[in-house]
């Protein structure tokens, strides 16, 4: 079993989202206020921090200017514990009490590269990122265990 490891939701497209320690997971639509819910296949977005760890050693050694952590790749949720590589479309989540995700996407294209493919050199968002519907909706908070479903 794994847990939310950070909660990350912005107003506007294209900007790093900002963490937080809870959010509202609204069925069909995505994370309450933020600009990525309401799209048919990404409503919600999942990242593992595994990877953004790797990536925070990469920065490091690149001596890139922006810091990386939850949240720069616009993930919504940033997982800790849980493979979501092993994940296949259609499989479930159980996240926190309540909300049960469906996977909906495994990877993303990028058509342009990202602010942080330019910082960085690198985005792992569309190699390792998963995107899921939301079929039961719910509160979530940060250190909520995540399962299959």
């Amino acid at each position: 079993m794994g847990k939310i490891f950070s909660i990350n939701f912005s107003a506007a497209k294209g900007v790093p989202k900002e963490q937080a320690l809870k959010a509202v997971l609204v069925k069909h639509h995505g994370i309450k206020d933020d600009a990525h819910a309401g799209t048919e296949l990404r409503q919600v977005s999942l990242l593992p921090m595994e990877s953004v760890r790797g990536q925070i050693e990469t920065a490091k050694a690149r001596k890139a200017a922006v810091r990386i952590r939850p949240g720069s790749y616009a993930e919504n949720i940033t997982t800790e514990g849980i493979d979501l590589a092993a994940l296949k479309l259609g499989d479930k989540l159980r996240i926190g009490r309540t909300a049960v995700l469906q996977i909906s996407k495994i990877g993303k294209e990028c058509h342009k590269h990202c602010a942080i493919y330019h910082q960085v050199g690198d985005c792992i968002m569309p190699r390792e990122g998963i995107f899921g519907e939301v079929l039961e909706g719910g509160e979530i908070a940060v250190g909520d265990p995540i399962e299959p479903y």
